[in-house]
């Protein structure tokens, strides 16, 4: 699958879930790591008159915030499967991908720099934004909540902290930069996600491998701002890893939906547009995908109300082209509930046009 969002598409490339490594492979050892900055440590090699102490500064300040956030980033073990997770209250919630928890219900956690392992149980999964929530069964006294960012204020250039368990590796930290923000990215089906688009993901350089999924993106300020779910893969060179394209999702995302999973079990606002339609890749006589076809309108919904039926063939949204139903999921990730926007379709192969106000997309969960 590829990504896009914002101005430009990630076309050249494709994306792995970064959620489970297998355990049977992997280290599980402990480990904790800081950084400096290139630029700062040449910028105090070339004048350290000018600029004392100005690599030691940021990497005290990195050293600061794994202090801060790492006792809040745990390992989930699914079976044979590794993942990471958050703590989200000092209840015992832990906030997670819903591709780490994949159809299982039973779980083992353990908390960053412990040996023992904990149990926990699934308390609900929202797949469509790829997020769930899983709750100790015993929670230790001291647990420390993570704390969550402003996702508005996330600015490209701002310095990233990844940190979970990759391959295993439990309490792993790399580092990077905000690369984008408000990117639209669609999972790969497979390894417990159903394929779900995401919509406002922040990219970023910090690595992200597997097993890193669920683990928490964090900014200098020692908040979480995004939850680490994919990573970028090279399609020529056998799904290889892309250095430095990962992505997360953002923390407005995460509160929005988390909250709801443990309050009602459910989510009831996704937060997220829909035209109210149910569709499926519409292909021409050449056997191109050519749109995408309304199997079934939701009765009272915004397509309805905007006089578009079963048969249409939706070929634009707004000023995006849509050829195919992962087109269309995508062209509506980058937009919210309420956002007037003009379909263009055809019906008996005439093109015509509907201006729609996007409803809210209902939890299929």
């Amino acid at each position: 699958m590829l990504a896009s969002g914002g101005v430009a598409a990630v076309t050249a490339l494709a994306l792995a879930l970064a959620g489970c490594s297998s355990s049977s492979s992997s280290s599980a050892s402990s480990s904790s790591a800081s950084a400096s900055s290139p630029g700062a440590s040449k910028q105090a090699s070339a004048a350290p008159a000018a600029q004392p102490g100005g690599a030691n500064q940021l990497q005290d300040a990195y050293q600061k915030v794994i202090a801060d956030v790492l006792p809040s980033v745990v390992q989930i073990t699914t079976g044979d499967s590794l993942g990471s997770g958050i703590v989200y209250d000092d209840k015992g919630d832990i906030v997670t991908n819903a591709h780490v928890v994949g159809s299982a219900t039973t779980f083992t956690v353990t908390l960053a720099n412990s040996t023992k392992s904990l149990d926990a149980t699934l308390v609900a999964s929202y797949p469509d934004s790829d997020l769930a929530v899983i709750k100790l069964s015993s929670p230790p006294g001291g647990l420390k909540p993570a704390s969550f960012g402003d996702s508005s204020k996330v600015q490209l250039g701002q310095i990233t902290l990844a940190m979970g368990s990759p391959l295993g590796l439990s309490s792993s930290v790399t580092q990077g930069i905000v690369s984008a923000t408000g990117r639209t990215v669609s999972e790969p089906r497979g390894g417990g996600s159903p394929g779900a688009t995401i919509g406002n993901m922040v990219q970023t350089s910090a690595a992200i491998n597997p097993g890193n999924s669920g683990g928490a993106l964090v900014n200098l300020d020692s908040q979480v701002i995004g939850i680490n779910t994919l990573a970028a893969t090279e399609p020529q060179t056998n799904g290889a890893a892309a250095p430095g394209i990962g992505f997360a999702i953002p923390a407005s995302t995460i509160t929005n939906i988390t909250d709801q999973l443990i309050k009602q079990g459910k989510v009831t606002n996704s937060g997220r547009a829909a035209l109210g339609v149910t569709a499926r890749t519409s292909f021409n006589q050449q056997f191109q995908p050519a749109g995408a076809v309304i199997v079934a309108v939701s009765q009272g919904g915004p397509a309805a109300s905007a006089g578009l039926q079963a048969g249409d063939v939706i070929t634009k949204l707004g000023d995006t082209p849509v050829d195919s139903l992962n087109a269309l999921t995508t062209a509506l990730a980058s937009l919210t509930p309420g956002n007037k926007v003009t379909v263009g379709y055809t019906r008996d192969g005439n093109a015509a046009t509907a201006d729609v106000t996007l409803g809210t997309l209902e939890s299929s969960s």
